[in-house]
């Protein structure tokens, strides 16, 4: 695969034409030149050639996702990369978990996070709960993509499955501008700008987002305003670049729904759930050649963020007598419901500095990067609660004012020393080693005084290992296989909701901190890829990831479906197949992917689940090695074909079907309710090229209008007749349902290129 990666046209000068040719080359090649480099550190540097990367790199770029006009970049993960699949847990199209070989990146504060994510060299995951906020990804400002899977010890903590990493535009890569409007189905509504240019040592680029959308659900609107701006200058030597992105979000989403409610599938169960976002990210990074064989490139930044939660819950200590003193005089009166309201400011700080040498080593090729990176993070986290009354419709009214729950400090340090170092021991062997000490250091303060059981400071550090070897026995076959490690920090979230005799209702009650172990992941990788022509291209590869030490949020059952603790439950491992192949030639470009993942508790526990069918007199239930974890598909086969029929007319389809899931609260795989069945969906794309400036494009997503559910959870269902029965509660199976058909038609006209 050819990809425009920012960084790759020094390299190329320099393995395949010699350095002296190489010093002759200005610096922007290393942002215009194309080549199959994939970049293997945390800060894009001079990157690796993809045959002498010893994993199943994954690559997409900028060009791919205007294609398929995706809403956000999670969802283009999920109809695009092999082994990837999300569920909407929280339905809104803004908040994906998205999961990469069983591993997940999620928006949901206490989501356990085994991925890594950057953005232009920056770890983005937030500091207060290693979360993936996908709404502050600028998808229209993106580049490249990409995907490195495997625990690889170079990209730091979190990285048990894989790591992420987004590239945005500049000037010099994208001269000219555009200007996108969307319409259509569920009161969307969308503009995109973008606009790049340069002149002879500076460059600028600029996009914009502006999304408003009522939701396919009832009660489920969504805002999105991005905007991100990036402004350079090089010369010979050395490249800058600055980079601002602001972006305020309003986004709204309803619960799962018991299965006895899926008659309509639009209502919410409780309503309202709704999270701000609002950020201020500011990124300075630069590189330079100090010779021939040097480079050195750095970066810092500045990210301030802020979270507002309000979500509405039923009352798990409500007496089922009656609501009559619920009026907010007497607080021992417990009402229906309950209103939580959360805010989470975070500036997170820090940087990474790294230094490339290209001499050769013992007469062989090498090349060696090492650095040293700095993640901070000061976090205030504060939570109220209030009581209120469900209507009809299942709305909360409150009844009373907000009360103060929660309001804590919470300070993150994160450092690294990492090196990698990529060696041609013959003309078709090459050998990597790399490794990495990582140490975390968590401090919580309780700041009522009232609580000084959530006081505590938490250190944790592990030096990672990875070894890697790749065999080309032509420039049409590559193989390798490799080892890694990684490992993860208890966050702040995991430590202050670790007792299970106090559990806490994510992702806002915070109780007392019993410790927790850190997660370290080991992988094994071996693979190829290859073409068998200049059309057709394929990959393979294989991969065992061990967890030992896993944490795992766990249910205490209840009212509140979203309410447990968390704890290290032993090991759990994931182990996979995955297949790819494309086929270009004249108008017709195609892809496919297969990924077999089998996601597995290795080790014995209890946890309590009482809304499962098997459950004892205690609401305990028994997990044994072997049990699948849930929520994650065993199956995921993945087609795109994009055809130009005329000069002017051109259209994409998009298969996705996913294999059936175990619901969460059925760790045991036991309960009578079943598995969450699969599902399969075709999307479609079309353009027409009106003008050498204007395009037409429409849009249609699950063409054949499937009913389907990306996850489940066993919980109680209290409104079995429609309205809060205290009386008549159920166990049920609870499921977040797909969106149905839709369809967008929209314009998109370019300028100045």
């Amino acid at each position: 695969m050819l990809i425009r990666y920012s960084w790759g046209g020094a390299l190329a000068l320099l393995m395949f034409s010699g350095a002296a040719a190489y010093a002759e080359e200005s610096i922007s090649e290393l942002e215009t030149a194309t080549i199959e480099v994939v970049g293997t550190t945390p800060l894009p540097g001079l990157g690796t050639p993809v045959d002498q990367v010893p994993a199943n790199v994954q690559v997409k770029t900028g060009e791919e996702i205007e294609t398929q006009k995706s809403t956000n970049v999670g969802e283009f993960l999920e109809q695009n990369l092999t082994s990837v699949t999300v569920n909407n847990g929280q339905n809104n199209p803004f908040q994906p978990d998205v999961s990469f070989r069983g591993l997940t990146a999620s928006p949901l504060l206490g989501t356990p996070q085994g991925l890594s994510v950057f953005m232009d060299g920056v770890r983005i995951n937030e500091p207060f709960g290693d979360a993936i906020n996908w709404d502050l990804v600028p998808q229209n400002a993106v580049s490249t993509i990409n995907l490195i899977p495997g625990s690889n010890p170079v990209f730091g903590l979190n990285t048990l499955g894989g790591a992420l990493s987004i590239n945005t535009k500049s000037g010099f890569q994208y001269p000219g501008g555009s200007v996108t409007a969307l319409g259509g189905s569920w009161g969307r509504k969308s503009a995109q700008v973008e606009y790049g240019g340069h002149g002879e040592k500076n460059d600028w680029y600029v996009a914009g987002t502006l999304f408003d959308e009522d939701g396919w659900r009832d009660y489920s609107p969504s805002e999105v305003r991005q905007l991100f701006g990036k402004f350079g200058r090089e010369d010979a030597e050395t490249d800058f670049d600055v980079s601002v992105m602001v972006a305020d979000n309003d986004l709204q989403g309803t619960q799962a729904l018991p299965v006895s409610f899926l008659d309509n599938r639009k209502q919410a169960y409780t309503w309202p759930d709704r999270n701000q976002n609002k950020v201020l990210f500011l990124n300075a990074k630069g590189s330079h050649f100090l010779s021939e064989t040097r480079f050195i490139a750095g970066d810092v930044y500045l990210r301030d963020y802020e979270n507002i939660n309000f979500s509405s819950n039923v009352n798990d200590d409500y007496d089922g007598v009656s609501n009559n003193s619920c009026d907010g005089t007497d607080p021992d009166a417990p009402c229906t419901g309950i209103n939580d309201r959360s805010k989470t400011e975070t500036t997170g700080y820090g940087g990474t500095l790294q230094m490339t040498l290209l001499d050769a080593l013992a007469g062989k090729e090498n090349s060696l990067t090492f650095g040293v990176s700095a993640d901070l993070g000061d976090t205030r986290f504060r939570q109220e609660e209030q009581n209120a009354l469900f209507t009809n419709e299942r709305g909360t009214v409150a009844v009373d004012a907000f009360a103060l729950e929660t309001d804590v400090d919470a300070t993150n340090a994160y450092y690294g020393l990492f090196f990698t170092d990529t060696m041609e021991l013959t003309d078709i062997v090459t050998l990597t080693l790399a490794g990495r000490y990582n140490y975390a250091k968590i401090k919580i303060e309780d700041r009522t005084g009232l609580e000084p059981e959530l006081n505590g400071n938490h250190t944790f550090n592990r030096f990672n290992p990875a070894v890697g070897i790749n065999v080309n026995p032509s420039p049409a076959l590559t193989t390798y296989a490799s080892y890694s490690e990684g490992m993860r920090a208890p966050t702040p979230v995991e430590l202050t909701c670790a007792d299970p005799n106090a559990p806490c209702r994510l992702p806002n009650n915070f109780l007392a901190d019993p410790p927790l172990e850190k997660v370290v992941s080991k992988t094994i990788e071996a693979g190829a890829r290859g073409k068998l022509n200049q059309a057709f291209g394929w990959s393979a590869a294989i991969y065992n990831t061990d967890l030992d030490d896993d944490i795992q949020f766990i249910s205490a059952g209840g009212a509140a479906i979203n309410a447990g603790y968390f704890d290290n439950i032993g090991k759990t491992r994931r182990r996979g197949l995955e297949l790819g192949g494309s086929y270009a030639a004249g108008n017709l470009t195609l892809l496919a992917n297969y990924a077999y993942v089998s996601a597995t508790y290795e080790s014995a526990f209890t946890i309590n689940s009482p809304n499962n069918s098997t459950a004892d007199g205690n609401g305990d239930i028994q997990v044994t090695p072997g049990n699948k974890i849930p929520g994650i598909p065993e199956h995921a086969f993945k087609l795109r074909a994009d055809y130009a029929f005329l000069e002017k007319w051109s259209a994409g389809a998009t298969f996705n079907y996913f294999s059936d899931q175990y619901a969460r609260g059925d760790e045991n795989n036991q309960d009578a309710s079943g598995k969450i069945d699969g599902y399969g969906l075709v999307n479609l794309d079309a353009r027409y090229q009106a003008t050498r400036a204007l395009q037409v494009f429409v849009k249609f997503h699950n063409v054949f209008d499937e009913e389907y559910e990306t996850l489940g959870v066993l919980g109680e269902n209290f409104f079995v007749n429609g309205t809060f029965d205290a009386g008549n509660v159920q166990s049920e199976q609870f499921r977040s349902v797909g969106s149905p058909r839709a369809a967008w038609l929209g314009v998109t006209y370019a300028f100045g290129s």
